[in-house]
């Protein structure tokens, strides 16, 4: 009996992971990718996509993306060609109890859209100073934990926290700010923060928290990610951790891949973001970091209210939307760059997928079909309106981008056309 199958036909075919890039025919079956170029025998083409001047690559991973509103946020995540996504602890509760994480694995599947994969609460109410359950969070679907801005100070209850996420093979992600350093600071410490008379953040709040993280998973031997690294020193520390053959990974928010502490011009809101931009030396130190492959890229999605942003700098909420924006802001890095496309794009496919130990990032047959075809010649402009996210909170309103998703599929099945 013959299956029938899913055609993607004229496509630009690009697999970051195997570094595949050429023009071929892409088959579909089972949700899974049975094939690709001519069809194996046995399978027939029951309906066919053109893709003609597009570009097929696996669906986007994100390793960090707010959900403030499951639908409309993961409605967004797969307007922006994301399939597979990792939801901070941070919710409204934090993710501390199995049934929580429960019911939002259960939300986002009912919903089919893009898939979630939950960061369990590394202490209760994310608090720092009882650890959470980790073992029936983990049961529960998280498949790592994590204090996502909130830091744990007393550094005996994280080495206790690394110790049994160590002994069950369970991922800890740190957000490295130390919180004394970082007390009321709200942007860079450097020549904008002094002009405009706001309170600064030392680089030093991200590499002491660095090195206290290394020091303790070193000790423990935990499976460490560093999340938005965001200065030249803290980059630093990561790369000479991995040459001593630590196990460690990290990611960069794609807005510090572009923007600097210039960019907050005269107090915009929608650069109030955590970390804070840098000077243009750390970002250039952290673009070096990802075309190296020393970190992965995330969107940093955090939407936010207007009522939120509609304040003075230094009270507004940090944050920008970014889920929708990773795909064009990663082809305009790779432009400035001057990089291959397929490597770009495995820093927002196939590397993230390996730091998050799911099965995703790949178009190699028998693969989950999760697939993005975009146009990579498309120009359209970042509004309010363009954007399918609740928050319109981004410090590229009115920029330009190129690069759009045409079509999202999970599975196999189209979950988002243009």
């Amino acid at each position: 009996m013959k299956k029938q199958a899913l055609q993607i036909r004229n496509a630009r075919l690009i697999d970051p992971k195997s570094g595949f890039d050429g023009l071929g025919d892409l088959f579909i079956a089972e949700g899974r990718i049975a094939a690709i170029g001519p069809p194996p025998t046995g399978l027939t083409a029951a309906r066919q996509i053109d893709a003609a001047g597009l570009i097929a690559c696996p669906g986007l991973v994100d390793l960090s993306s707010r959900l403030g509103g499951i639908e409309p946020e993961l409605n967004a995540a797969v307007a922006g060609g994301v399939t597979s996504l990792a939801c901070p602890p941070d919710t409204k509760p934090p993710l501390d109890e199995p049934g929580l994480v429960e019911r939002l694995v259960r939300r986002s599947a009912t919903l089919g859209l893009a898939r979630v994969y939950p960061i369990g609460a590394l202490t209760q109410q994310l608090a720092g100073e009882k650890l959470a359950e980790m073992n029936g969070l983990a049961r529960a679907g998280c498949i790592g934990f994590s204090q996502a801005r909130q830091a744990i100070v007393d550094t005996q209850l994280l080495l206790r926290a690394m110790q049994y996420a160590a002994t069950f093979g369970y991922a800890v992600r740190l957000r490295p700010q130390d919180q004394f350093l970082a007390r009321e600071g709200t942007a860079h410490d450097g020549e904008v923060a002094a002009r405009l008379g706001l309170a600064g953040i030392p680089v030093a709040a991200e590499t002491v928290a660095i090195a206290t993280a290394l020091q303790l998973a070193s000790q423990t031997g935990v499976r460490l990610h560093l999340s938005r690294l965001s200065s030249a020193a803290g980059v630093a520390l990561v790369r000479a951790a991995k040459a001593s053959g630590m196990q460690l990974s990290c990611d960069v928010a794609i807005h510090h891949l572009h923007l600097s502490e210039m960019d907050i011009g005269y107090f915009d809101s929608n650069a109030r973001l955590d970390p804070p931009l840098r000077s243009a030396s750390d970002r250039d130190a952290l673009r070096t970091a990802v075309r190296e492959g020393l970190a992965a890229i995330c969107s940093d999605h955090t939407p936010v209210d207007a009522d939120g942003k509609q304040l003075p700098f230094a009270e507004a909420l940090p944050g920008a939307t970014g889920v929708e924006l990773l795909l064009p802001l990663t082809l305009q890095w790779a432009a400035q760059e001057k990089l291959p496309l397929a490597l770009a794009l495995a820093r927002i496919t196939c590397d993230p997928a390996g730091i998050l130990g799911i099965e995703a990032g790949s178009l190699a047959v028998g693969s989950p079909a999760d697939i993005c075809l975009f146009d990579p010649e498309e120009c359209w402009r970042v509004t309010p309106e363009t954007l399918r996210s609740q928050g319109k909170n981004t410090p590229f309103l009115g920029y330009q981008m190129s690069g759009r998703v045409r079509m999202t599929l999970i599975d196999g099945r189209i979950v988002f056309a243009a």
